[in-house]
Parts: structure tokens; sequence; C-alpha cells
């Protein structure tokens, strides 16, 4: 079956509006869009690949394929949901339209929660990462200091917040297209430091497979595909909606080829030995180090737009729309909000895998099919109606024993 063709079957055809899946009111061309996606899979995840592949094992590459391919159905089921009726735009509006008021609670629960954290380890990667390079920074404002991460996570915010005032996602592209250029630089850089600077590819501590940490490594494969609450604005800001499928499933295999090299990548060069942020094992003098270092440290400059545009856009239509003065304010205070937490909780390996076992297999993954399936009834395919099935099954699976895991390392780390 095409991506193209509906998921639904045919006899749910007749019954749309044509125009709700004509090309609409967006400004964003393919490319555009695309860089948009692409930005919003190549997060932080990145970082984290490696570890998430030390923690499952060599043959939990497959599995990192796997949430891939889910994750990819599951944006699709949130386009087809949104073809159906022009006035659904959100991934709150889907939701309410399966499921009514306590659709749109839940589904905006989740979708602002996993954003909001995934924000918030924006600015904790940037402190991490710059606190190794200028180890004893400290800024003293008379009776008031900061020093150390906390320094750093202050004066990335301060310098992340302008780029939260575009409102243009076709303008906003620009920035996307320096994060994606980020991430592969960073992929680049860390086989630099392998193949030339000395780091190798033969570290002790590789294994085939380890079981018990099956669920901490699918937590973190699954929010490196993370991008559902940004599909829905990147499908009504598309000049032309009906690429859509096209456009994701570039995104999809682009991105996945880049976590896998990563994830490759670091686990051959410090095996069980590897952090939460590849960038922390590598030696800061080298070349090749500071180009990955100082590169994590600008992407998040170009990602955090795009990851907390959705949650403003959320807060200036509850206050009935907003101009441009009071969208620089709600935008602004997001911003201050995300730094205070993350000065307070500064913990990136916990919080992404707590993030990547409850919130993005929530929200990617549970929601989407249940949404689709609530709105389109029982697909009349039988495959298809599988497929959602086993979703639903291992996801709500994953969700438990994930979070269960996440839950337990986190506790056991405070203790």
């Amino acid at each position: 079956m095409g991506s193209d063709e509906p998921l639904l079957g045919r006899r749910f055809e007749a019954a749309r509006p044509e125009k709700a899946v004509a090309d609409g009111d967006g400004d964003a061309s393919f490319v555009q869009t695309c860089l948009n996606g692409l930005n919003a899979l190549s997060g932080v995840g990145l970082l984290s690949v490696p570890y998430a592949l030390s923690e499952g094992g060599w043959l939990s590459l497959a599995l990192l394929v796997a949430v891939a391919a889910v994750c990819w159905y599951t944006g699709l089921l949130l386009q087809r949901c949104m073809a159906v009726d022009p006035a659904v735009r959100t991934f709150a509006d889907i939701g309410e339209r399966a499921f009514g008021r306590g659709g749109r609670l839940l589904v905006s629960g989740f979708m602002y929660a996993e954003l909001y954290l995934i924000a918030i380890g924006y600015l904790i990667v940037d402190g991490d990462n710059l606190d190794k390079l200028f180890r004893g920074a400290r800024v003293s404002l008379g009776p008031a200091s900061l020093a150390g991460k906390q320094l750093f996570v202050v004066l990335v915010a301060l310098v992340v917040a302008p780029t939260t005032w575009l409102r243009s996602l076709g303008v906003l592209a620009y920035v996307s297209a320096t994060g994606v250029f980020a991430s592969l630089l960073i992929v680049l850089s860390v086989l630099w430091a392998a193949a030339v600077d000395g780091v190798g590819f033969s570290a002790p501590g590789t294994t085939a497979l380890r079981p018990t940490r099956l669920p901490t490594a699918l937590g973190l494969y699954t929010f490196c595909f993370c991008g559902h609450a940004v599909f829905p604005t990147l499908y009504t800001s598309m000049k032309e909606k009906r690429q859509f499928p096209k456009m994701l499933a570039i995104c999809f295999v682009l991105c996945t080829l880049n976590y896998g090299s990563m994830a490759v990548l670091g686990y051959l060069m410090y095996g069980g030995g590897v952090q939460s942020q590849v960038t922390l094992n590598l030696p800061a003098a080298r070349l090749s180090s500071k180009i990955a270092i100082y590169t994590t440290i600008v992407s998040p400059l170009s990602k955090y737009a795009l990851v907390v545009t959705p949650i403003a856009m959320a807060v200036e239509d509850r206050i009935g729309g907003a101009g441009a003065a009071v969208s620089v304010a709600v935008r602004t205070l997001l911003v201050l909000s995300t730094a205070a937490v993350a000065l307070a909780l500064p913990f990136f390996g916990y919080l992404m895998a707590l993030v990547g076992s409850l919130l993005s297999v929530g929200a990617c993954v549970l929601l989407p099919c249940v949404c689709y399936v609530r709105v389109f009834g029982r697909p009349a395919r039988a495959a298809e109606a599988a497929a959602i099935a086993a979703i639903l099954v291992l996801g709500s699976l994953l969700v438990v024993t994930g979070t269960y895991s996440s839950l337990v390392q986190i506790i056991h780390e405070l203790m």
C-alpha cells in the first residue's frame, strides 16, 4: 500500500470534504517543511542514542528501526485525522474530535508536558557541555552569583528567547536548516575523534543483548522520534498538504540513518562506559571534540523555538488571540520557566529516559492509534487492524516497564 493511499480504506474516501485535503493557507514550501521536520526529529536524542545502545546491546538496533517505523506510521494516522476536517489544526483538536473535551485535555497534557520537558532537556544539554568547556566560570551580580551549569543554563535561555518570537514556520525553516546541519556535523565530528584523533573503535564492555535494560533502551529510542506534537503544526503550515506523507517518510529515513550511525559510533568508541551524552566522553582538548561540543551547544538554539511554538500557540489561543507584544511576553515567560526547572532538576539522562518511556510512548504511539480508531472506527483491512492492535499492546507494555525502570534508576541514584 502506498503512503499516499488513505489508511482508512476507500469506504471513507467519499465522505471526506474535498477542501479537507486541499492545499490550505500555509506558507511553508515542501523543502522548508522537510527542514522543520528533520529539525523536530533530530533532537538531543542524538546525544543519548549511544547510551541507549549500550543499555540494550547490539541487537537492540533492530528496535531502533522498529520504533522509527511505528512512529512514522502513527504520524500518518495523525495526518489522516486532520485531513477529514479543515477545522482540525492541532493534536489537541484531534483528541477532541475523537473523545470530546476529555480527549482534548488528555492529548494536550501528554503533548505539552513532553514538549516542555524536551525544551528543558535542551537547556540542560547546553549547561552540561558549556561547563565541560569552561570549568570554573562564575558571574557575580551584587550578593547573587551564578557558576558552572547554572550560569550557562541562564545564558542559553537568554540567547534562545528571541528565536521563539518567530511566528511563521516558513521563516523558522531557515533557523531549522542550521539545526539539521548541526546534527550531521556532530556525527561527523564524533567519527573524526574515533578515526583520526586516537579514540578508536575497540572499547570494552559491548554486548549483544541486555534483556533487563531493554525498557530503558526502548524509551530512549522512542524519545528520539517524538516529533508528533509538532507534526500537526507542520501539516497546517504546508502550502501543498498532499505532500505531507512524502515529507514525513524522508524525515524518518534520514533521521534513522543519522541516529543509527551515532549509536554505532558511540558504542564502538566507549562501550559500556558511554555517558548519557556522548559528548561528555570526548577528550575536550581535541579539535574534533571541540567541534562536536560546540555544535551540540549551538543545536538547541535552532531546535528550541520549534518545540516551544505549539505550547505558545495554545496559550495564545487560550487567552483569545494575541498581538505581537502579548505573544513575545508569553514566549519569553515560557523560556524563563523552562530555565527555572532546568536549574532545579539538571538530570539529563534520567529525564530523557522517563520522557521517552512515559510521555513519548503515550503521545507518539498510543494516542494517535486510539484517536484514529475512535474517529474512523475499526479499520476495514485486517492487516491494518492487527498492526494497530499490536502497537497498542506493545506500547502499553513499554509505558509500564519503561516508566518503572526509569523511576527505579532515578531513585537508586538519588539515594
